[in-house]
């Protein structure tokens, strides 16, 4: 009796994890701007063709071109199968919220905001230590003592960037001089070059020779005038140095194409849990980038500050303060 029932328990294992892994279709909702950003969105497009091309696992994926289209894209994948689902942006968090509870056998994933629900894993990033660091080299690359940071859509998550970003100059020059805008206040914000150049312009004209961006595509635009003046810019969520060799001192990279690896891949292995899950320094959530395009912008002197400075702050001998805890930032 006890072998049959140890039998029909096995029996009942290998079916659920069968079920399990017939189950398995995994889908990546864009936000706006589209995959190819270059920058946020693009970092997760390359996360899921690393799995793809790791797993032979195909995936499904949509880019939304209005704001309208994000609940209909998640309705439309739930309903069609797809598990787990990951939404890209802060933005889609209301439509996360109402499509998670129609389908609760569904597993769903947001980056960059937190939906309350047994069935959806919320991932965050300290988005303020990679700016630290990437403030620290600016700071030491700057000849005239004032930098710059254009942001995306006027939000907290952006200020955190920005203020991340300021102490990391700050600790460097307690003088120096932060400029600091953002595009605007919509999503039309994340996908505007052109604006992005302006600001950028404008910057440089008050003293600026090192700019940082936080603006999804309308980045491009920001490396672009810093590079067409002969300037340093400094990319952001994917690793943006190749874009303007020379003139990119470095790029603060937020493992946006980790966190949908790990996703897939967990839920594959029926290891996936819901909750909070927050991506520092510690754990490789966010860095600088260092490769061949700047690696002689970055003096050994510039490399050993941001790297002990990278240790401190793990160790938390520097606290680097986070915008969206008071909405204040004290540099």
């Amino acid at each position: 009796m006890k072998q049959f029932l140890a039998g029909l328990l096995a029996a009942t294992l290998l079916s659920a994890s069968s079920a399990s892994a017939a189950d398995f279709a995994p889908a990546l909702l864009y936000d706006l701007g589209g995959k190819f950003d270059k920058s946020f969105n693009e970092a997760a497009y390359n996360g899921a063709e690393k799995y793809k091309a790791d797993s032979g696992t195909e995936y499904r994926e949509f880019e939304i071109t209005n704001d309208a289209q994000r609940e209909q894209a998640l309705r439309r994948f739930a309903r069609d199968g797809a598990n787990p689902i990951i939404s890209v942006g802060f933005s889609q968090a209301a439509a996360l919220e109402a499509v998670a509870k129609e389908y609760p056998d569904t597993q769903f994933a947001i980056i960059d905001a937190v939906v309350d629900a047994p069935n959806v894993q919320s991932i965050l990033f300290k988005e303020e230590e990679g700016s630290y660091l990437v403030g620290i080299l600016a700071a030491m690359k700057s000849e005239t003592g004032t930098v710059g940071f254009v942001g995306g859509m006027d939000i907290p998550l952006i200020s955190k960037f920005a203020c991340g970003y300021a102490g990391g100059v700050k600790s460097v020059k307690a003088d120096a001089k932060v400029l600091e805008n953002m595009t605007g206040t919509t999503g039309a914000a994340w996908n505007d070059p052109v604006r992005g150049g302006e600001l950028t312009k404008s910057q440089m004209d008050q003293g600026a020779d090192v700019v940082f961006h936080a603006a999804g595509g309308t980045g491009i635009g920001v490396l672009q005038a810093a590079a067409d003046a002969g300037k340093y810019g400094i990319g952001v969520d994917s690793n943006q140095n190749m874009l303007f060799p020379g003139h990119v001192l470095t790029s603060m990279v937020k493992r946006v194409d980790t966190a949908v690896y790990t996703t897939f891949d967990d839920a594959a292995k029926g290891e996936w849990k819901p909750g909070i899950v927050t991506l520092g320094l510690e754990n490789d959530g966010v860095a600088y980038a260092l490769d061949e395009h700047n690696a002689d912008l970055i003096t050994e002197e510039m490399k050993a500050a941001v790297d002990q400075a990278r240790q401190d702050i793990i160790a938390g001998k520097i606290e680097v303060h986070d915008y969206s805890t008071d909405s204040s930032c004290p540099y």
